[in-house]
This record gives C-alpha cells, structure tokens and sequence, in this order.
C-alpha cells in the first residue's frame, strides 16, 4: 500500500479540488520585428492555480495547439480567470428602474 492511497490524507487535497478545472483567458503577443504582428486572446482550462507554472505551461500548450507553429515565438503576456456568466431563468433581459445616482457636484473655490 503506498502512502497516499487513501486521497483524504493527501498533501494536494482531495481528488474533486485536484480534478477541479477553470477556464482562463489568456492575452498573447507576438515579436515586434515580424512582418505580420499578431496579437489576441483564447481561452484556455486548466487544473492548476492562477499565477502557477503549470497554469502558464496549459497556456502556452493550448495557444500551440490553435495557432501551430506560428505561435513559437510568440509571448504570453497576461493570464485571468473567465469570468462567470450569470443564467437567467426566464431568459429576459434585466431592466433598472431606479433612480441614476447623482453625482456630488465639485465644491466652486472662489478666489479673493
């Protein structure tokens, strides 16, 4: 029996947070010297922490897998987290109907 066959005494967490996968964004950035400067952002998933190497690594795997050798030289400057969209129910557009804020108007210095 090895040591970490029961997952609960684990060192990295149980298996459901090590299977947990989150999609990010990822912004790249080609050289500035080539002809044809490319710049954008795709999405990727990984099970990895924000900020990791590993989360860089799927990064730098997934943007291979899309643009193919292309992307070799290419830079990735940025990685966040997707952000969640909120379902509706009903599928209708959300209106206000408060009142606008009013904004605090700049007290006027007079001079003497």
């Amino acid at each position: 029996m090895r040591a970490f066959d029961n997952m609960a005494s684990s060192p990295y967490g149980s298996a459901a947070e090590r299977e947990r996968v989150t999609t990010f964004v990822a912004h790249y950035r080609s050289l500035d010297s080539q002809a044809d400067r490319a710049r954008g952002l795709f999405e990727f998933e990984s099970a990895s922490r924000m900020g990791s190497k590993a989360n860089a690594h799927d990064a730098r795997v997934r943007m291979l897998e899309l643009f193919g050798n292309d992307a070799l030289s290419w830079t990735i400057e940025k990685i966040e987290r997707k952000p969640h969209k909120e379902s509706q129910a009903d599928g209708q557009l959300e209106m206000d109907f408060r009142a606008p804020v009013k904004k605090k108007r700049k007290s006027k210095r007079e001079y003497w």
